[in-house]
């Protein structure tokens, strides 16, 4: 059975490949967007734009949830 299945699912072998792909890229970039040292220095440049007057205390504020949400693995916006 397993024969005739994959010679049967085999024209939809290009699009399970690409799904395969999407999934990996999804999880490569999901990892980089939360790792650690990529949001510490996130929060470090966030950081001097406050201090060079960038920005304000609530854009720092807002952004600095954001990022602390990253680390939390968690929806920033709920």
């Amino acid at each position: 059975m397993g024969l005739i299945s994959e010679l049967l699912l085999l024209p939809a072998a290009p699009f399970r490949g690409t799904a395969w792909v999407l999934r990996q890229v999804q999880a490569e970039a999901e990892r980089q967007y939360r790792d650690p040292s990529t949001v510490q220095r996130e929060l470090a440049a966030l950081e001097q734009k406050l201090l060079d007057g960038e920005i304000d205390e609530d854009e720092f504020d807002r952004r600095e949830d954001e990022l602390l949400a990253r680390l939390e693995n968690r929806n920033p916006w709920t």
